[in-house]
């Protein structure tokens, strides 16, 4: 009887690590870890040319927690700029592996000017503008997703 309660035991726990594994990769939520913070941000994915060529554009409002990722067919340079968008933001610009490498901070709106991300960027994550400085959002920093299929071995979708 207590063998059958132990393994009753383990399987509850292993069903469970893995529904709280699945449950923090979900399309519409991303979320970042460092050694300051691990924080969640509901988002819109823009995928297609269509998706990341329009944007944020045209918002007055992004909740506190959340923002748009942008997501590319493969790593390339990138560049970004703010025409017709009404929201200050910070820029995460991020590798294929989920690894920021860049953080652009407090993107005016309506500015015009390229704001380069880098050469290897395979997604970019708006957020509101100050919400990376606080959060120690930098260089080095994870995300999870789904679309980081590559990412790092110890944080898996």
């Amino acid at each position: 009887m207590l063998f059958y309660r132990v393994v009753a035991l383990v399987m509850f726990m292993f069903v469970g690590a893995v529904s709280s594994v699945a449950a923090a990769c979900q399309a519409d939520a991303v979320t970042l870890k460092n050694d300051q913070f691990e924080i969640q941000f509901s988002i819109e994915l823009a995928q297609t040319p269509k998706e990341r060529s329009s944007g944020l554009m045209f918002r007055d409002h992004l909740a506190a927690r959340a923002g748009m990722l942008f997501v590319f067919e493969r790593p390339q340079r990138v560049a970004f700029w703010m025409k017709n968008t009404l929201i200050p933001l910070d820029m995460i610009f991020v590798d294929r592996t989920g690894v920021v490498s860049h953080v652009h901070h407090g993107a005016v709106p309506g500015d015009e000017t390229p704001i380069p991300g880098g050469d290897q960027v395979y997604s970019v994550l708006e957020i509101n503008a100050g919400l990376a400085k606080r959060y120690g959002i930098s260089k080095g920093t994870v995300l999870r997703h789904k679309v980081f299929s590559d990412g790092p071995a110890e944080w898996p979708c």
